[in-house]
C-alpha cells in the first residue's frame, strides 16, 4: 500500500513542489497550510509521515510554532515520524526539535534527492523496528537461555550479563545448533541498547557482489538494479546492536571493507561520497576454527583481533546434560501451545532416552525432536516410541552407516542438517554437497524451519 505523507507549510508553492516530487516516487501526499489544519486532518485519517515547517504566522525565525506542534503530537501520542524543515535552520532549533521527537531536519530549499532519501530512511527504520518486535514476539530466546542449569551454561550466562551492559565487541563461538544467535539476542536484551534496533545479518548468505550494498547501503543509480536509495545494516542498527552471524564465511577480499568500518566507525553507501558514522554495538558469531583459518590464509588476523575482544564459547549439549530436560520441557510447552495440544508430558523412559542421546545437532535438533513428538502424539503421555527412531533405539547419535526408517521429508531434513554440520553452517557449501543450487537449499531451509545461524 502507498505510504501517506502530510506536508504542513503555509507556502502553497512549496507544498505543491513537495507533492509533485513525492507522488513521483509513489507516495500519497496530503497538504495542510497550518498546524491547526494538520491536526484536523490527522484526526480524520491516518498518515505515515509528516513534513513540518517550523515557522508560520508568529515569525520567520524562532521555530516556536513548529516546536509547539511537536509537543502537541507527543501529548496526543501520534507515533508517525516527523521531519522538520525551515529556511532559517539553526543548531539550537534542530536540537530542540529532535528532543521533542522529530526524526530528522532539512533546510529549505531542499535538494530533491536528499528529501526523498530522508523519507525512505524513516520508512526503512520503521520496518526494521516492526520486524524486531515481530521476532521478539515469535522467539522467546532469552527464556531458552535462562533454562541453562549446568555449571557451564551458568558461567556463559553470567559472563554474558556482565558484558551486556558494556559496548565491548563480542565473538560467540560454538557448534551448529548450540544457540549462538539466541545468545546474541540475549546480550542485546540485557544491554542498555535494548530499546534500540537489533539488526541481524547472515554473512554467509550475502553474495559477494552485494556485500557493500547490504552492509553500507547504496544510492539510487549506484549500479544497474539500484532503482532507489537503500539503507545498509550498519545504518539501520544505529544506536542499537548489529549481529554479524557466520562472520567466518566472509571472502578474504571483502574482509578489509568490514575491518575499515570496525576500526574507524566510518563508511560510505555505494555510489555516495558522503561519509556516515556507525554507532553500533557489534556482536559476531561463527563455528569455524579461526586459528586454522588464519594459518590457512582464509581469515585476516587483524579482523579477528578486532571482533574477538571478548569470546563467549557455548558448549555443546552433550557436555551439559543437566540442560537437556529443562530445554525439552520448555520446547514441549512451546510446541503444545503452537499446535493446540494440552496436558502433554514426557514418560520416564522418554526422558531417559533424551538424556542418553548425544545430540549432534544440539538445541536445534532437540527442538525438532520435541516438535515432531508433539505433532505425532495421540495420547497425553509421550513415550519413547514417539521420539525419533535413533532415540527410541538407543542410538547415541553417531553415524553407524545405517539410515533409520523415516518419511521422505524427514530424510531430506536430516540430510540438510548433516550437510550443515559437515560444512560448519556454510549454507551454499551444504547445498553443493547435496547437489542443490543456492535457491534450492534456501527454499528447503525455509520449508523445514532450519536455522543455520544457531
Amino acid at each position: 500500500m502507498k505510504k501517506t505523507i502530510i506536508v504542513v507549510d503555509d507556502q502553497s508553492d512549496l507544498r505543491l513542489s513537495a507533492k509533485f516530487i513525492l507522488e513521483n516516487y509513489g507516495y500519497n501526499v496530503i497538504e495542510a497550510d497550518s498546524p491547526l489544519q494538520a491536526l484536523e486532518v490527522i484526526a480524520e485519517q491516518s498518515v505515515d509521515l509528516m513534513l513540518l515547517d517550523m515557522n508560520f504566522q508568529y515569525d520567520t525565525t524562532s521555530g516556536k510554532e513548529g516546536l509547539d506542534m511537536l509537543k502537541t503530537l507527543k501529548d496526543k501520542n501520534y507515533h508517525f515520524p516527523v521531519i522538520v524543515m525551515t529556511a532559517w535552520s539553526t543548531v539550537e532549533i534542530a536540537v530542540e526539535a529532535i528532543k521533542l521527537g522529530a526524526k530528522d531536519f532539512i533546510e529549505k530549499p531542499w535538494k530533491n534527492q536528499r528529501l526523498v532519501r530522508i523519507i525512505e530512511q524513516q520508512f526503512q527504520l520503521g520496518s526494521v523496528q516492526l520486524e524486531n518486535k515481530r521476532l521478539k514476539a515469535q522467539r522467546p530466546t532469552s527464556d531458552v537461555f535462562m533454562l541453562g542449569e549446568s555449571a557451564a551454561m551458568q558461567l556463559v550466562l553470567t559472563q554474558a550479563k556482565k558484558l551486556a551492559v558494556t559496548d565491548t565487541p563480542i565473538l560467540i563461538t560454538g557448534e551448529n545448533g548450540t544457540g549462538k544467535s539466541m545468545l546474541a539476542n540475549f546480550i542485546h536484551q540485557n544491554s542498555a541498547r535494548n530499546n534500540e534496533s537489533y539488526v541481524t545479518v547472515n554473512m554467509g548468505a550475502i553474495p559477494e557482489t552485494l556485500f557493500e550494498s547490504e552492509l553500507f547501503g547504496h544510492t539510487k543509480g549506484a549500479f544497474t538494479d539500484a532503482k532507489k536509495d537503500r539503507m545498509g545494516r550498519f545504518e539501520a542498527a544505529q544506536s542499537g546492536s548489529l549481529f554479524l552471524d557466520e562472520i567466518g564465511t566472509i571472502p578474504l577480499n571483502l574482509q578489509p571493507k568490514l575491518l575499515r568500518v570496525l576500526e574507524s566507525g566510518e563508511f560510505e553507501p555505494v555510489g555516495s561520497s558522503k561519509t556516515l558514522q556507525a554507532e553500533v554495538r557489534l556482536i559476531a558469531a561463527s563455528n569455524i576454527d579461526f586459528q586454522q583459518a588464519i594459518a590457512d590464509g582464509d581469515f585476516r588476523q587483524d579482523l579477528y583481533y578486532r571482533i574477538n575482544t571478548i569470546v563467549l564459547d557455548i558448549p555443546p549439549l552433550r557436555k551439559r546434560t543437566e540442560d537437556i530436560l529443562p530445554l525439552a520441557e520448555h520446547f514441549l510447552a512451546e510446541k503444545s501451545q503452537k499446535y493446540a495440544k494440552q496436558d502433554l508430558f514426557l514418560s520416564e523412559q522418554a526422558k531417559k532416552a533424551l538424556c542418553q542421546y548425544e545430540w549432534p545437532g544440539n538445541i536445534r535438533e532437540l527442538s525438532h525432536v520435541i516438535e515432531r513428538a508433539v505433532l505425532l502424539s495421540d495420547d497425553n503421555e509421550i513415550e519413547i516410541t514417539g521420539l525419533t527412531d535413533q532415540l527410541a533405539s538407543g542410538n547415541k547419535g553417531t553415524n553407524n552407516g545405517e539410515m533409520p526408517f523415516m518419511t521422505i521429508d524427514e530424510a531430506e531434513q536430516k540430510l540438510i542438517e548433516q550437510a550443515l554440520q559437515k560444512t560448519q553452517g556454510r549454507v551454499i557449501e551444504a547445498g553443493e554437497l547435496l547437489g542443490l543450487g543456492k535457491n534450492a537449499i534456501y527454499r528447503r531451509l525455509d520449508k523445514y524451519h532450519i536455522d543455520p545461524k544457531c
